[in-house]
């Protein structure tokens, strides 16, 4: 699945940028939990690669919550300081799945170093995604 998302990192802060990303989901579900790659830039130049694991938990035949974890590396640009180079992400979504098995969710995701720099400000990102089966593209 590839997903295309959209929105505001720094959601609650008064420095608040637009952002943009792309994150590969992998649809391997031999385990409970799933590969993922991603990364996303904001206007201020503010760039973050991922990887991680996901969980798709189905609430009903179209609603879905996909938590995720992920770890990666930050590069702040003219934007965020957040204390250092490498960044974890924690995230959750829910998503509203088409009969074509494309979603349109809201996710809410926080990146923070975790502690393990001296400087941990944390960022929080507030988007809108757009994900669809790889398979629907060729």
């Amino acid at each position: 699945m590839l997903a295309i998302y959209g929105g505001a990192s720094d959601a609650f802060d008064d420095e608040t940028e637009a952002m943009g990303g792309i994150e590969w989901r992998s649809d391997f579900r031999q385990l409970i939990v799933t590969p993922m790659i991603g990364g996303f830039v904001t206007s201020d130049g503010s760039l973050y690669g991922y990887g991680g694991l996901f969980v798709d938990l189905d609430l009903t035949d179209r609603f879905v919550v996909r938590p995720s974890l992920a770890v990666g590396a930050y590069s702040e640009g003219s934007g965020k300081d957040l204390g250092g180079t490498l960044e974890f992400r924690t995230a959750i979504e829910l998503a509203w799945r088409f009969e074509n098995l494309s979603r349109l969710g809201v996710e809410f995701a926080h990146v923070s170093n975790a502690g393990i720099h001296d400087y941990n400000p944390g960022m929080e990102t507030l988007t809108v995604n757009y994900s669809l089966p790889l398979d629907s593209l060729f």
